[in-house]
Formats: structure tokens, sequence, C-alpha cells
């Protein structure tokens, strides 16, 4: 599992990665889809930085984490920090649905990835865990 989690992880660092090549860009962006789906505006917003730090760097330094977590087998610790990962980017996509009123597609999917590996690391503390004692 831990592999698993671990890769999933390296997804987060990619996808986020590419969010802070739209945050640091002016450029028209490769996920300006549409009205409701536009990643310039999400990362160009005042949302887009917590203390002057890219939530996108943000997000590369907490995927690299769950993945150096998950590879030494820090299972409470690899579901903790998931959890609290969870918990930002669902802040985040209440930004975006409530407030910005616009999707990033990059946005969602490490929403999705961030969903996967709390839910996977959960089971691998709970239910893996108990076989290996």
């Amino acid at each position: 599992m831990r592999y698993v989690i671990a890769i999933l992880a390296l997804v987060g660092v990619t996808v986020s990665v590419l969010a802070l090549r739209v945050h640091k860009s002016m450029d028209t962006e490769p996920c300006t889809i549409n009205e409701k789906w536009d990643c310039g505006i999400v990362n160009h917003s005042p949302y887009s930085e917590v203390v002057g730090i890219p939530v996108a760097t943000i997000g590369i330094a907490g995927y690299l984490a769950l993945a150096s977590l998950a590879l030494i087998q820090k299972r409470a610790l690899t579901f903790f920090s998931a959890f609290i990962g969870m918990a930002f980017a669902l802040y985040l996509a209440h930004i975006e649905r409530d407030i910005l009123m616009v999707w990033c597609l990059y946005c969602v999917i490490s929403l999705v990835d961030i969903a996967l590996i709390t839910t996977l690391s959960m089971g691998w503390m709970v239910f893996w865990g108990k076989r290996t004692r």
C-alpha cells in the first residue's frame, strides 16, 4: 500500500507543479476551458497564496511529505497528514465554488488525488496495520 500512496503523492506533485506554472505565468492557460473552468483565474486570485507562499508550492511540499511518510511506513502520520491535506483541499474547493465561482482543473484533480490518498492511508492504518502486528 505504501507504494500506491507514494505514486499517488507523486501524481499530486506533478499536478501541483503544473498549477504553480499557471500561478507564475501570464500566458493563456491550457486548462482555460470556459467561464466556469479557468485555472488562470483561480491561480491568480488573492486566494492562490497563503502568507505569500503559492498554494501550489504548499501542495508540492505536502505531497512530497506524504510520499516520504508512506515509504518509511509511518501509517498513522501518513493518514493524519493526508487528513490535513484533505481538509485544506476542501477549503480551497469551497473558495472555488462559493467565492470565485470558477474551477481549476488542476485543483480538482489534486482534490481527487488527496481524497484517494486519505482513504487509502486510513485503510492502510486501520486494516492492514492489524494484520502485521
